[in-house]
Parts: structure tokens; sequence; C-alpha cells
């Protein structure tokens, strides 16, 4: 009953709404108000600040530069393996395995497809047709900036608007292909000629999403899917464990491969952590 009637809320609150006011209230440099939010947030959610650059949670101007925080230079190594697929975010494991075709597992009994995620025409949405996926949760105590799992050349970058479902296990359980009904980011990447997908979905709060080379990017005004503008030069190729974006609050990233592209960790299983510079799996075709 729990359960249900928190899904029940969710679907009359006004999530935009909501979302738009969390995101000017983050903001707010006033020292009282920012400094009660983040002694909240810290009592509440205990975050790991140790590996921070600034570990002081009040020294931050706002609370939405407390949550987005950097980490400290060197606290995420990446593989020394150069086929390893680094983890892009510290998180949860949502689901991790392999397309059935154009179906993406979502939890227990519900699956999505892969063109309504992507909001991708057919030739697009078939380059990743019964390849590999990672879905990535980042609770509220993660640490909430994205970096890069494999070393790309930005191809598209996508805002596709939805709505504001919470992505908490609870949601994911019984909201029919949330990851593909909530507002996301879609950003198409390549590897020489592999092209791989990292998909930053939107949640309740979360009023925006975050990119080195577009800004933030959320929340919009469209009501359609839109491609962002091309970008050139540095920001367009990033390496691998290279900062990519960021959350101000926190949501999931769907990782999307080719077919017999990547080779997952066996011990990868739903529920279990993992953090930027760990290794989910392992590229099967390096050339």
């Amino acid at each position: 009953m729990r359960d249900s009637a928190f899904i029940l809320l969710q679907r009359l609150l006004p999530q935009h709404t909501l979302s738009r006011l969390v995101h000017a209230l983050a903001r707010v440099r006033w020292r009282g108000w920012k400094n009660c939010l983040i002694r909240a947030f810290m009592r509440s959610f205990r975050p790991d600040m140790g590996d921070a650059r600034e570990r002081q949670p009040l020294a931050y101007e706002s609370f939405n530069a407390f949550f987005t925080r950097e980490l400290a230079a060197n606290a995420r190594p990446q593989p020394q393996d150069p086929r390893a697929v680094s983890s892009p975010v510290d998180g949860t494991i949502s689901q991790i395995g392999y397309l059935d075709e154009d179906s993406i597992l979502q939890a227990k009994g519900r699956s999505f497809s892969l063109a309504a995620l992507l909001a991708a025409d057919a030739a697009q949405t078939a380059q990743f047709t019964g390849g590999a996926f990672a879905t990535l949760y980042l609770a509220p105590y993660n640490y909430h900036r994205i970096h890069m799992p494999r070393a790309g050349q930005l191809r598209t970058t996508r805002h596709v608007p939805g709505r504001l479902f919470s992505v908490n296990a609870v949601t994911a359980a019984a909201v029919e292909g949330l990851f593909a009904r909530n507002e996301r980011v879609v950003c198409i990447w390549d590897e020489g000629p592999h092209p791989f997908a990292m998909v930053l979905v939107g949640a309740l709060f979360v009023g925006s999403i975050s990119t080195v080379w577009h800004g933030e990017i959320t929340p919009p005004t469209r009501r359609a899917p839109e491609d962002l503008p091309p970008v050139a030069g540095p920001a367009a190729q990033l390496a691998r464990g290279e900062l990519m974006g960021w959350f101000n609050m926190g949501s999931t990233v769907v990782l999307l491969f080719p077919k017999d592209r990547v080779r997952w960790q066996t011990q990868l299983r739903a529920g279990m952590p993992v953090r930027v510079g760990e290794s989910l799996g392992d590229i099967q075709d390096p050339a």
C-alpha cells in the first residue's frame, strides 16, 4: 500500500513545477539558507566528503555547488586495461545485461524499447539493437558528476522532454517504461567506427542536467525531442574518465553499446554499488 501511494502521489504532483522550485532554491547563496539545507542533507544522507576537493560542506557557495561537488585529484583512478569500460558514475547497478533485440530490462517483469529511450530514427536505433546495456542509479548521497566510460567523439546531443518520476527501485518496478518516459539527454559518441550512447535520465526534483559542452540543458520550454547544436573542438572529443556532465539532483545513467562490442564482468548484479573508474566490462573489438 505504501508503494502504491508513493507512485500515485508522483502521478498527481506538478512534477516540473516542483523541480523548477527546487532548481531555484538549491542555487540560493544566502548563507543562512544554504547552510540550513546542507546541514539537513548531511544529517539525512551522510555523504562521504573524504574524497571531495573541498571537504568542508559549509564552504560551498550554494546547496547545488555542494551537491555537484568535485572530487579531489586522483580520487578515482581509471583502469589500467585500455580495453576496460569504466563506470561513469558512483552509484548502484539497477540492471545490467544485453538487449533482447530492441528491448531493455527495466525491472523484473518490465522492459522498455530502445527506440523509445533514444527517441531516434531507425538507423540510429539499429546501431544498438541486441547490444549491451547498463542502468546505473545515483542516490542522493552519491557523487553526482558523470565521466566518460570510453574515449569518444561527440556525435549527437538530444534533449527529450518527458515526465519526472523518481527513478528509485520502487518506481522502476511500478512505472511502465520509466526511463523512456522521463525527461532525458541522449549523448551519442563514436570511438573510431564504434558508437556508444550515454542517456542521462532526469527525475523528480532533478530540475537540470548539465554537460561540459552545452552547459545547463534543462529545464526547457520545448515539448518535442530536439538535437542540440553540434559542438566542435576539444569539448567534442573526451578521453575515458574525463568529466562529461552532472546531475543537479540524483538520477540515472543508461549506457548502451552495439551487439558483441562489450562483455560485462560476470560478477556484476543488480543492487551492487559501483564507483567512477571501476571496470564494468571489456571491449571485445578494440580495433
